[in-house]
């Protein structure tokens, strides 16, 4: 497990921070789920008392990721691997979530943040233990002077160029911090972010790599939005928060159904189909051939499949659970890595994925779908752990004891 904190500042009361965060939150699920292989289907929305952080939001949602991942790949897999969970606990202004991923038992993300009218310089507001606190990586986010990479970067989302029409606050220059801890407003989010990868051969690389990738450039980009982004929510009330959510929830669930019975008509052959279909089977047993209309992508993965299943169970007898199926993918992926050179594990992506830009966008709490895609840039995780499996960093953290290691940004 890789235990990174991050102190995010930003230069609002957190009064304005809550209302930010729930906006933002209920845009980015609107403009980014399209309902076929993409999307948030939120499960629960209920207020709870007695749980973390006393009383406050509960909310369940699964992130539907499988348009955000090449074809060749999205055949090999169960539908179940291509949707990640996500729990969270709203009892403002402290909060807990946690992503997990069904087809990955031994992956999960935990995030806990506290947010507080202060400048960041706050040691122990988790109130760790002493070993807690030596495994720990500190790294502060700068929405301001830490830099966004150019395929991400937009002028109207830049603290440096935005100025507010509505609250005249901005732009931000270089020395905002200073200004802000003598005139204000002014507050921090602490957040204690745990990633757990347990799979032999993989684990250190992708927990660095979700942490770099995944949490702190999503992070980042996320609070120079909700910066930037400031004339759209300063006026609303928390009422006209959990009004726009509860209208989020019905647009995502009408996108959601509207793609499942899609799916379902897609699936359902009519019966000259079934007609058809039956004698052009009879041919293909006499012919040993497919059907005709098959595609590669379905031969392949019919293939992987049968040969995969075949092998577990002459290894393993009997049935096979998806579960033990599943963890003997993951230790075939992780034995097939170390046995290869990184070159040749990371080149496929480039050759194999539909397009020469798969991934567009990028997985955290704050908008946990940007989390999810950054696994649409296979580029950054040849990069990201190229470098981390040299021994390298994409950035710089602090250890509690002083040591400078690899630091950096996922729902």
């Amino acid at each position: 497990m890789l235990i990174k904190e991050y102190h995010i500042l930003l230069p609002m009361s957190l009064e304005e921070y809550q209302v930010a965060q729930l906006y933002m939150i209920q845009k980015k699920s609107r403009e980014e789920s399209s309902g076929e292989g993409s999307g948030v289907e939120i499960l629960a929305n209920l207020p709870y008392s007695d749980g973390p952080g006393g009383s406050g939001q509960y909310t369940h949602k699964i992130y539907h990721v499988g348009s955000h991942i090449p074809s060749w790949f999205r055949a090999l897999l169960p539908k179940a691997a291509l949707q990640v969970e996500e729990e969270s606990w709203n009892a403002y202004p402290y909060t807990r979530t946690r992503y997990t991923c069904p087809f990955v038992e031994k992956f999960s993300i935990e995030i806990e943040t506290y947010y507080r009218p202060d400048s960041g310089k706050q040691t122990n507001v988790f109130n760790l233990t002493v070993a807690e606190k030596r495994q720990r990586i500190l790294d502060t986010i700068d929405i301001v002077r830490d830099p966004i990479s150019p395929n991400e970067y937009k002028a109207e989302e830049d603290p440096k160029l935005y100025r507010s029409a509505k609250t005249g606050r901005g732009p931000l220059g270089d020395d905002w911090l200073e200004g802000a801890m003598v005139a204000g407003p002014l507050m921090c989010a602490y957040k204690l972010c745990k990633v757990e990868f347990r799979y032999w051969g993989m684990q250190s690389k992708i927990e660095q790599f979700i942490h770099d990738v995944g949490l702190r450039k999503v992070m980042l980009r996320a609070h120079r939005q909700a910066w930037c982004w400031q004339d759209e929510w300063t006026e609303l009330t928390m009422e006209d928060i959990r009004q726009l959510e509860e209208e989020t929830a019905r647009m995502l669930a009408q996108k959601m159904a509207k793609c499942a019975e899609a799916e379902e008509a897609a699936a359902a052959p009519s019966a000259e189909g079934r007609a058809e279909l039956g004698s052009a089977d009879g041919q293909d047993r006499a012919e040993g051939q497919g059907p005709p209309d098959a595609s590669p992508d379905d031969s392949f993965a019919k293939q992987w499949s049968t040969s995969s299943r075949s092998s577990y169970s002459s290894q393993h007898g009997g049935g096979v659970s998806p579960q033990s199926l599943s963890e003997w993918r993951m230790q075939n992926i992780a034995r097939d890595s170390e046995n290869s050179s990184e070159e040749e594990f990371f080149d496929a992506h480039e050759d194999l994925s539909d397009s020469d830009e798969v991934f567009a966008k990028e997985m955290t709490k704050w908008n946990s779908n940007d989390l999810l895609d950054t696994l649409d840039r296979p580029g950054e995780l040849d990069e990201g752990l190229g470098k981390h499996g040299a021994g390298g960093g994409l950035g710089q953290g602090k250890h509690e004891n002083g040591h400078t290691g690899s630091d950096q940004r996922f729902i």
